[in-house]
């Protein structure tokens, strides 16, 4: 470890302070993902074939979804000017940045699989990493949306408590992004 505290972040942005993403290790998770389908094609073409199908059904039902969020997404970024997002959601938004993004994500129902592709284009865009941090994470896990369907599974209490729970936690996701990005 060296002794400047800004050599992790250094890694992670270039030198316009924009989040610099390195190809390499797409490239190796691709490699070991052909490696182990060519393995198992190997073993069995058959069950690998019934495997692909799935994939690909997998993939189309998820596809229209993700389209969706990032269009309205695309939308929203062509409504709102990067001045006007930085000023709601950006780095220098301060706590109350971080509560509209907290209160977005908890009222907000998009899959995981878009709140990442719709992350990044809100960071490219001039929200802050800690604000987008703890939309994502309430995301995830506040669901205003699914309360009573999680009221009627677990009972208003423990519904109540773990949404409760699951905001709060997001709040310290912020906090530990605001302590390694500041």
């Amino acid at each position: 470890m060296t002794g400047d505290p800004n050599a992790w972040q250094s890694c992670h942005r270039d030198g316009k302070g924009e989040i610099f993403l390195d190809g390499s290790t797409t490239a190796v998770l691709y490699g070991l993902a052909a490696l182990g389908l060519a393995l198992s094609w190997r073993t069995d073409r058959e069950r690998t074939a019934l495997a692909l199908a799935k994939a690909k059904k997998s993939l189309l039902l998820i596809l229209f979804p993700l389209a969706a969020v990032i269009l309205l997404v695309a939308l929203a970024l062509t409504a709102l000017s990067p001045s006007v997002l930085s000023r709601l959601v950006g780095e220098k938004s301060g706590f109350f940045g971080v509560l509209l993004a907290s209160v977005a994500g908890s009222v907000t129902l998009i899959p995981g699989f878009a709140a990442f592709p719709m992350a990044r284009m809100l960071l490219e865009n001039g929200a802050g990493i800690v604000q987008v941090g703890v939309l994502v994470s309430t995301l995830m896990m506040v669901g205003v949306v699914t309360l009573p369907m999680e009221r009627s599974i677990f009972g208003w209490k423990a519904a109540l408590a773990r949404n409760a729970l699951a905001w709060v936690h997001s709040f310290l996701v912020g906090l530990a992004l605001w302590m390694a990005f500041k």
